[in-house]
């Protein structure tokens, strides 16, 4: 199952969507929903993110 994030709808929807796949996440373009998909293990994408928020 895709989602976003809650703040999406602020930028018009227009969004990364993220998605549990095997025990990894999978990241792809809201507006290209059959589009590419990058698909990256979980704790990669927790660092990503706490880097993000640093």
């Amino acid at each position: 199952m895709w989602r976003k994030s809650k703040h999406s709808t602020a930028q018009g929807g227009d969004c990364v969507e993220v998605a549990d796949v095997l025990g990894n996440i999978a990241v792809r373009d809201s507006k290209d929903p059959d589009g590419p998909r990058v698909v990256v293990p979980r704790e990669a994408f927790a660092a990503l993110v706490a880097d993000l928020k640093r």
